[in-house]
């Protein structure tokens, strides 16, 4: 996921986060239909100031939140001792060198809260006492059964004593392994249809399943394809010419990995 967002995606953002169509916002606005999908132009940069003010009284948003000045929708001036933020965190989130909107997924996930319950439980010791007397005990169990049978040490129920005894890191890297893969996985899953979601710095070529799943997404095959491809490059899509296109589709044409892919580049009737 991308770690910074512009005021065309924001807008957009909210618009779907509120499961409306253009045509219903601009009935719930009173902003006309065009100017609305104009805002969502990544080529669009001026925006009327009061359709600006009208669109964040709508989604009860800061104009601050929709120029993408602040991230906090509901708290834009708290008060960073109420956060118990320590120096290193504050310098650590401005550094820019972490994904704060990944982080801040990751923080809100419903799991998170458990995870942080385990690991306070794993840090501060607050079960450890448990496990050692469980284990004492088990162990005190095993070596009376063994002075009272010295020639049984492989029998399988001393065996099974001693395997039942639990240590305990193994225990919490066990249950919040499983929490991690629990918030990582969904959040993964809720931007699994991102084009944006690819890193701005990722300097590889798209895999062929990467672009099967952008292509099957809408619009045109091939045109889609170009049209990813370009913004991977930081080429506009749009200044691109019909005969630049053309050149590519013939490329693209004769490459044996996109021939074996079942990606269809035929047009689609319109």
């Amino acid at each position: 996921m991308k770690c910074k967002i512009t005021l065309q995606e924001r807008l957009k953002d909210l618009r779907v986060a509120h499961n409306l169509n253009l045509e219903e916002l601009a009935k719930l606005t009173g902003i006309s239909k065009s100017a609305l999908g104009n805002y969502e132009n990544d080529d669009y940069k001026e925006i009327n100031h009061g359709n600006l003010v009208i669109l964040a009284q709508f989604y009860n948003v800061s104009t601050d939140y929709l120029l993408c000045l602040t991230e906090n929708k509901k708290h834009p001036n708290t008060d960073l001792i109420n956060l118990h933020l320590s120096d290193d965190m504050i310098d650590l989130l401005l550094s820019g060198s972490i994904n704060n909107r990944l982080l801040c997924e990751i923080a809100t996930h419903d799991k998170f809260k458990e995870l942080m319950a385990d690991m306070e439980i794993f840090v501060d010791g607050v079960a450890t006492k448990c496990f050692n007397d469980i284990n004492d005990y088990l162990e005190d169990v095993r070596t009376e059964i063994i002075g009272q049978n010295p020639y049984v040490k492989e029998d399988i129920p001393l065996k099974t004593l001693s395997a039942t005894q639990i240590r305990e890191e193994d225990f919490f890297c066990h249950i919040t392994h499983k929490t991690w893969d629990t918030i990582l996985k969904d959040i993964r899953k809720n931007h699994e249809h991102d084009i944006d979601s690819i890193p701005d710095n990722d300097d590889k070529i798209l895999s062929v399943q990467k672009v099967r799943q952008i292509i099957v997404s809408s619009g045109n095959n091939i045109d889609k394809f170009i049209e990813v491809f370009c913004n991977s490059l930081g080429i506009k899509y749009k200044k691109v010419s019909e005969n630049e296109k053309e050149v590519f589709r013939k490329l693209l044409k004769k490459s044996p990995t996109i021939k074996n892919s079942d990606i269809n580049f035929r047009k689609r009737k319109k």
